[in-house]
């Protein structure tokens, strides 16, 4: 493992980020303790539950929400196309 003090690792994070991610083993001192540095899977399917503590209900109940405010942002006609430059939604 390639060990390295917090300042090493800043000065090129980059680096060691790509390290890291391709496999190699990167670690990171903090005290007396080794922080190792290594990819990880993100599963959306209880992101909210571990993230916030939001239930099934609750995230079913937000997205009725949401989607309720969407329709009457698009009837009041308060909503814009995103063309792909946010400069232009700014612009306006």
């Amino acid at each position: 493992m390639q060990t390295l003090s917090p300042t090493k690792a800043r000065s090129n994070l980059t680096f060691w980020l790509k390290a890291a991610a391709c496999g190699k083993d990167v670690g990171i001192l903090y005290g007396d303790q080794i922080i190792a540095l290594r990819p990880v899977t993100v599963e959306s399917a209880d992101y909210a539950l571990r993230e916030y503590g939001a239930s099934e209900n609750d995230i079913r109940n937000l997205s009725q929400k949401v989607h309720e405010e969407i329709q009457k942002n698009r009837r009041g006609g308060k909503l814009q196309s995103f063309t792909g430059n946010i400069e232009d939604l700014l612009a306006d």
